[in-house]
């Protein structure tokens, strides 16, 4: 592979495509053997244009942008080392970052950025110190405070007024996330010169939205995964029709085959199958929605309800302490995915006389008001950390839907080491019923895909 500076830029480039693919990142021969040719067509000079040209190459949506940009920072970055003068003084950085926000001078932005890590942000002598830290920086220069300045300087060149007034305090406040961006690019560059690039590589880059804990998710992050769902949901859909056309063969009759092997004096020539008929399972989910689980649920519900016609019957509940069925909630909101749990939340009745999630409660009352969803076709999924706010789990209530069932899975977003701790009843659980760690969205389709019934 023949680039502008040689093996150097070759080593740094391989580096940069296996940071990639360790944070889930698909990347080919091929696509590799593409971003070598995009380095050697564009350059290192416009590291801009460098950027989208590898990002061109070697992404396959937007989605993965959260986690290339970082990566791409650390590996190409702007400079080596610091800027050969230090900052003069943080009045008068904060001065000059004032007026870069009102003119949104990006190279001027970035350029500021080098100097205030340079100025504030640096700290220990060890060797074992990272040395530079973006949040020291910000804490001391503290950009955010330059708002009323900026906004009274883009007033003064050319006025606004109503409603313009709005936009252009969201387009300062972005300015100001820009240059807050930067500053932390900028550390994270200078430890990964102290510390290697490849660990902070691993340590210090947000996974992407498919490998985060449901658990430790934001709004944002919840948002793009909910637009995860129909994607996903094709691509189950086709397994699961793979799986159901390779189990509609059938499973070899041994007694039949043997019979039928006399005739070659016993050698089993001709396999004699069972047929199967095609008949579709039932699904049933019991999904609790409260506090931060209810982001893995509402994600789940949506994934389920898109893969609804791979299924005779899905029925969905949900629960706090009590319980409601919502299949029909689900239905209505699936054009509106943002605002499933706040529909749930206010048309489904899920809490009596106390807020905090009650498995016990809820269980037993599934068991005794809907007890007809479930039925020996009926695969019944389970979601929820199994924390009872140390109630009565009810497990008769749990034996009595096990029975009932053809299978029942519980999908725990927990780690497996939290179960059992304060008050989980995790353990009690999974003496019941199959009990699998369901963290991230990845894990999720890989168990969906595993365990769905055909």
């Amino acid at each position: 592979m023949t680039t502008p500076a040689g093996a150097g830029v070759t080593e740094r480039l391989t580096s940069f495509v296996a940071a990639l693919r360790a944070h889930g990142v698909r990347i080919g021969t091929g696509e590799t053997v593409d971003a070598a040719q995009a380095v050697e067509a564009l350059g290192l000079a416009d590291r801009e244009l460098l950027r989208e040209g590898l990002a061109a190459t070697l992404l396959h949506g937007p989605g993965q942008r959260t986690v290339f940009d970082p990566v791409f920072d650390l590996y190409f970055p702007r400079g080596v080392g610091g800027p050969e003068q230090r900052t003069a003084g943080r009045e008068d950085l904060r001065h000059r970052l004032a007026d870069a926000l009102t003119a949104d001078d990006r190279a001027m932005l970035a350029r500021l950025a080098v100097e205030a890590v340079d100025g504030f942000g640096g700290y220990g002598s060890s060797p074992g110190s990272d040395g530079w830290s973006s949040y020291q920086t910000l804490e001391r220069l503290r950009p955010q405070t330059l708002f009323a300045r900026v906004r009274d300087n883009v007033r003064g060149q050319g006025g606004s007024s109503g409603f313009t007034d709005r936009l252009l305090e969201d387009e300062i406040r972005r300015r100001i996330d820009a240059f807050r961006a930067l500053v932390a690019a900028e550390a994270r560059r200078r430890v990964a010169e102290r510390r290697g690039r490849d660990e902070i590589a691993r340590r210090a880059v947000a996974p992407t939205a498919d490998r985060l804990d449901f658990l430790f998710a934001g709004k944002a992050q919840l948002a793009e995964l909910r637009r995860t769902v129909s994607p996903l949901a094709r691509k189950l859909a086709t397994r699961l029709a793979a799986r159901r056309r390779r189990a509609s063969r059938g499973s070899i009759d041994l007694r039949r085959t043997l019979r039928g092997s006399l005739s070659t004096g016993g050698v089993p020539m001709r396999p004699v199958l069972r047929r199967r008929r095609p008949v579709r399972p039932e699904l049933v989910l019991l999904c609790d929605v409260s506090g931060s689980v209810s982001g893995f649920s509402d994600f789940t519900m949506l994934l389920v309800q898109a893969l609804h016609d791979q299924f005779s019957k899905v029925r969905v509940f949900a629960f706090v302490n009590r319980i409601d069925e919502v299949t029909q909630l689900l239905e209505h909101g699936t054009a509106d995915p943002e605002g499933l749990g706040a529909r749930i939340e206010a048309e489904a009745t899920l809490t009596g006389y106390h807020g905090s999630s009650d498995y016990g409660m809820a269980l037993g009352e599934f068991a005794e008001r809907y007890g007809d969803a479930v039925g020996p076709r009926t695969t019944v999924f389970v979601l929820g950390d199994a924390r009872t706010n140390m109630n009565d789990p009810n497990l008769p209530a749990v034996r009595q839907i096990a029975g009932q069932a053809r299978r029942v899975y519980w999908l725990n977003p927990e780690q497996r080491s939290r179960w059992g701790t304060g008050d989980s009843a995790a353990p009690d659980y999974a003496e019941l019923v199959e009990m699998h760690e369901c963290r991230t969205a990845r894990q999720l389709s890989a168990l969906v895909a595993r365990l769905l019934p055909v």
